[in-house]
């Protein structure tokens, strides 16, 4: 069988999955199992994999989906208990403190903290907690997911300390005799060769998500605004611009000079520490204020469920301080107490992180089950070391710091368990989806169902192959779910067309990592759980007919960087 009729059938899983989702607006819940089923009977029939592999392949993925939902499980419920204590009603008259402009909240919430969750977490953590934080300070639903998910971009290649570039592109190159002959042949070690594409993909990153902020806002006004204005979004420029420099030059500063684990945080902390205070003295925000429509006027695909329906919510939008709270309102929380569930959070996400000796014990805590089905496939699940586990952590200590009743607490619990309901269902296809497609290549001597994709590509395109290269990336983190695992299936890929074609295998290595953290604005992993949070399942196709226009933009925009690198770079 030729490789493009390959090609075409493996790229059948991906058509259903967009097709169903994207143009026939069907809710993940219904697109995904069907785009299992083919995936299944491709495996078996066309690549001849045994039922034993494909069998190992799904127990893999479900045990995968158990811990995004149990990410998004803590996250729910610890937004579910802030709002039942009030607490939610603080953190929304501290927003607007600093701003009662949404562009500006959205541009530190989802941009700024954002990027820090990710930093230090990844996970698709970023999205659990900036998307509902977003709709609790008044965001519809559907807003409050669209910029969580645009900002799932810059900071994904360095985020969770570096994990995307220090375990993704490792695994893909370490020990692959192609990369040892071409580093011994320029007399390279391959640790610093790993800096230096950290380096570059900092580079790329570095320029391209500058423009992050005014695009999240450009969309948002675009998409979300009274008027439909893509005007009310520009002209917040010389602020978004700005927040987007405060972030961005230390973040490639970091991952030039100093490795590839800390580009994310370092440029959050330093963004955070600059922004809020200049955003507080009103610097070079324009004097007209911009908001949301009145939320009688939304459509109903903006809202999401049960986190919208708090009547309460409406009267921290005065900027009164709550002066006309009504009588029985939840009672008023200092901003800090509010704050504090969230800054435990970061704090524990951090030293769980940076600490070797914590890090190390919570991680050896893991439940594997190794060559499933006799197969070479194995699984793991580290229950202590997850962000889930940290979430629930906080939870526990949210009911006594905010002193919430035990039946707002049971309310709080019932109401995140039913919310887990939908996601369980679309996550519980799509994961399994995703490793029978990457485990495709065992036996009935065919590659794996990417392999063969990108291969097919670099077949067509030849030396234009770096406009394709970052593609490539996304189409890895759309399929995997995870920037870092498009980097361990595409990277040697990526290295050796590189080579073939002559040109730098470094500069296409670092687009591949780019592209892969691109992917991620429209990976179904994080539109299901993000839209979860906020309970909007069913709309995950209107969400990725937004976030591919960012996506676009930065494959695009990278692929040109990339086309200069490949001028200034030897090695």
């Amino acid at each position: 069988m030729s490789l493009g009729i390959l090609a075409l059938l493996a790229l059948l899983p991906i058509v259903t999955v967009f097709g169903l989702i994207v143009f026939f607006r069907r809710p993940a819940t219904r697109a995904m199992p069907v785009a299992y089923l083919i995936t299944c009977i491709l495996s078996f029939l066309v690549w001849k994999v045994p039922f034993p592999q494909v069998a190992a392949s799904s127990i893999d993925g479900l045990l995968t989906a158990a811990t995004i939902l149990y990410i998004i499980l803590g996250a729910v419920l610890l937004l579910s208990l802030m709002q039942e204590s009030g607490a939610i009603l603080a953190i929304r008259r501290s927003m607007f403190l600093i701003s009662p402009d949404r562009r500006v909240q959205a541009i530190i919430i989802a941009f700024l903290f954002g990027s820090f969750i990710e930093g230090s977490a990844g996970f698709g953590t970023p999205a659990a907690i900036a998307a509902p934080l977003l709709v609790a300070i008044g965001f519809p639903a559907m807003a409050a997911v669209m910029v969580s998910l645009i900002i799932q971009s810059t900071s994904v290649s360095f985020g969770a300390i570096g994990t995307p570039i220090l375990i993704g592109v490792n695994a893909g190159l370490s020990g692959q005799i192609e990369v040892s002959n071409y580093l011994n042949f320029h007399n390279l070690n391959f640790v610093s060769y790993l800096d230096s594409i950290g380096a570059k993909v900092a580079i790329i990153h570095g320029i391209t998500g500058t423009l992050i902020p005014i695009i999240l806002v450009v969309m948002m006004t675009r998409f979300f605004g009274k008027k439909r204005s893509w005007k009310e979004g520009i002209s917040i420029f010389p602020f978004a611009l700005f927040a987007g420099l405060c972030f961005t030059v230390p973040y490639t500063l970091t991952g030039v000079f100093l490795g590839p684990e800390f580009p994310s945080l370092v440029g959050s902390l330093i963004g955070l520490f600059i922004v809020v205070p200049a955003a507080k003295a009103g610097f070079l925000i324009p004097r007209e204020t911009w908001d949301f429509p009145q939320k009688k006027t939304w459509p109903q695909d903006w809202i999401g469920q049960n986190l919208e329906q708090n009547e309460n919510w409406e009267q921290s939008h005065s900027l009164t301080g709550g002066k006309d709270r009504k009588k029985g309102d939840s009672p008023r929380f200092s901003i800090l107490r509010a704050w504090l569930p969230y800054v435990l959070v970061a704090v524990l996400l951090l030293i769980t992180r940076l600490l070797p000796p914590l890090k190390n014990a919570l991680a050896s805590v893991s439940i594997k089950w190794m060559n499933i089905f006799k197969t070479s496939i194995s699984t793991s699940f580290q229950p202590l070391y997850l962000p889930g586990f940290l979430f629930l952590i906080v939870v526990v200590m949210t009911v006594f710091i905010q002193k919430i009743p035990l039946d707002k607490t049971k309310k709080a619990v019932t109401r995140s368990l039913r919310t887990l309901l939908g996601p369980a269902i679309a996550l519980g296809f799509a994961v399994p989806m995703v490793k029978v497609f990457i485990n495709s290549g065992v036996s009935g001597g065919l590659d794996k169902m990417p392999v063969i994709l990108a291969s097919a590509a670099a077949a067509l395109l030849g030396k234009g192959w770096t406009a394709l290269a970052p593609v490539i990336g996304a189409m890895g983190a759309f399929i995997a779910g995870s920037n870092t695992f498009s980097n361990m299936m595409f990277s040697l890929f990526q290295f050796t067309t590189a080579l073939k074609i002559g040109a730098i295998p470094g500069v296409i290595v670092a687009l591949q990592a780019v592209g892969g953290a691109a992917g991620n604005m429209i990976c179904v992993h994080n539109v299901v759980a993000a839209s979860a949070v906020v309970g909007l399942q069913g709309r995950e196709g209107l969400l990725i007919r937004k976030t591919l226009i960012p996506m676009t933009y930065y494959l695009i925009v990278s692929a040109a960087i990339g086309f200069v690198l490949l001028q200034l770079f030897r090695i």
